[in-house]
């Protein structure tokens, strides 16, 4: 039974995207209607299978329960298998209710919000990738399951960022998101790739111990665990905007109100810390990557914190604040308190999604209420309290207006860097190409005489 239902809760976002998809291919254009009708019962059956297999959880004391759907690669010799595989735990069970409520409120508010918007078909689209992605993230068994649904949902994200794609700006945008994860992915994939080396499988099993979560103790030496979850810290880094990454979280508030909440203040910002949940035995191996964790979620916390009092729309100003949030969580996932982040997680991604989706007549009820006041609300011009210099004051605020000059940073020490390699290795290969297109010279015996 806890199987079943296990297919059915992957199975029912799958088929949304498949049948919005399909449609659009074939150029069979559905109703908002029925669009809306299929994306509430796909979430209403995934969520009901997902509550069903936490009340025969409860019931039945089991709290690890592996779906298998078999190795699709093994090779016996050099020890190495793929095999796609669903784990619903402590950690991944939450999670997916989580996800299916929070995705139930957007699509049902996205259905009126965008109502005859000629992007709606496209906007639900993205919609069913994302959701698809989050599942398949957080029931993930494998690195490579969760490599899957991490992908599906940068991909999502950076499209809604280019929603309005008739503006340059959303483009640009999207570009940098995208940018930033393909980063962060190439880190997720390297980690992948070690792991498979020194395992010879991608099962978070053989990383974090056959245990259920959070008690199982990973099985590699804490030099390897180093080195792997420092990769995955950075892709966990990018995925949730900690620094330097944090730029291209107010770029993304580019896109639908309803993607800004389901994205960027609820789900996809929490993904990273997610995976640093998963693999939360592995950080107990090392705790030079612990105390890593911990300063760079400070970091960003103070960073968050000082460039949020600067915003000057309201969107922005709640993607610093939930930046805010996720450092904290990633600070207690650092400290050890597994259940008291993943309790923060939920309440937080709530909380935030209330918040956004209530953005846009935010400014509607602030007028109501100076006209019901009959004078103005008093202002706090004050943006650094306490004794700060005029000196440190300016810095402060051009530091915090500027957002600490990350995306300049990454534009000069990543972005440029790897633009110069790509260019020279053009020019090299266009060198190359035109010498082997030059043709041979023939031998004086071969050339005709003039007149012939």
């Amino acid at each position: 039974m806890l199987t079943v239902a296990g297919y059915i809760v992957v199975g029912s976002p799958a088929l949304l995207l498949a049948i919005i998809g399909l449609s659009m291919l074939f150029g069979h254009r559905l109703t908002e209607r029925f669009l809306a009708q299929l994306t509430e019962t796909s979430v209403v059956t995934g969520l009901i299978a997902a509550l069903m297999i936490l009340g025969m959880m409860l019931l039945t004391d089991v709290r690890h329960v592996p779906v298998e759907l078999g190795n699709w690669v093994d090779i016996p010799e050099e020890h190495f298998h793929f095999n796609v595989k669903f784990l619903f735990d402590r950690l991944s069970v939450p999670f997916v209710i989580l996800t299916f409520v929070l995705c139930g409120v957007i699509g049902a508010f996205a259905s009126r919000y965008l109502h005859r918007d000629e992007g709606y078909h496209r906007f639900f689209l993205f919609y069913a990738l994302f959701q698809l992605g989050m599942i398949l993230s957080s029931v993930a068994g494998t690195i490579e399951t969760l490599f899957l649904g991490w992908e599906l949902v940068g991909l999502s994200s950076a499209l809604l960022v280019a929603f309005f794609h008739s503006r340059p700006n959303p483009v640009m945008n999207g570009q940098r998101v995208w940018t930033v994860y393909r980063f962060a992915d190439a880190a997720f994939l390297l980690g992948a790739l070690v792991l498979h080396h020194l395992t010879g499988a991608g099962d978070f099993e053989k990383l974090t111990g056959a245990g259920p979560w959070p008690e199982g103790i990973a099985t590699i030496s804490p030099s390897n665990a180093l080195i792997v979850g420092t990769l995955l810290l950075i892709a966990a880094a990018g995925k949730s905007a900690l620094v330097p990454f944090s730029g291209w979280l107010p770029r993304a508030m580019e896109g639908p109100t309803p993607s800004s909440a389901v994205f960027y203040g609820a789900l996809s910002v929490h993904l990273g810390a997610f995976l640093l949940l998963r693999v939360s035995p592995l950080l107990e191996q090392s705790l030079p990557l612990r105390i890593t964790i911990v300063a760079l979620g400070l970091v960003t916390a103070i960073f968050a914190a000082v460039t949020a009092r600067v915003q000057t729309d309201v969107k922005s100003a709640l993607a610093f604040a939930s930046l805010i949030q996720v450092s904290i969580i990633v600070v207690e996932i650092g400290l050890g308190f597994r259940y008291v982040a993943l309790s923060h997680i939920i309440g937080h991604a709530c909380m935030r999604t209330l918040q956004l989706l209530r953005a846009p007549s935010l400014l509607r009820d602030y007028h109501a209420m100076e006209n019901a006041l009959g004078d103005h609300l008093p202002v706090n011009s004050s943006y650094w309290p306490g004794r700060v210099s005029n000196a440190a004051s300016s810095w402060l605020y051009r530091f915090a207006f500027e957002r600490g000059g990350l995306d300049a940073m990454l534009d000069e020490y990543l972005l440029r860097p790897f633009l110069r390699v790509f260019q020279w290795s053009d020019r090299m290969e266009r060198r190359w190409t035109t010498f082997l297109s030059q043709p041979a010279s023939k031998p004086a015996s071969e050339i005709p005489p003039p007149g012939d």
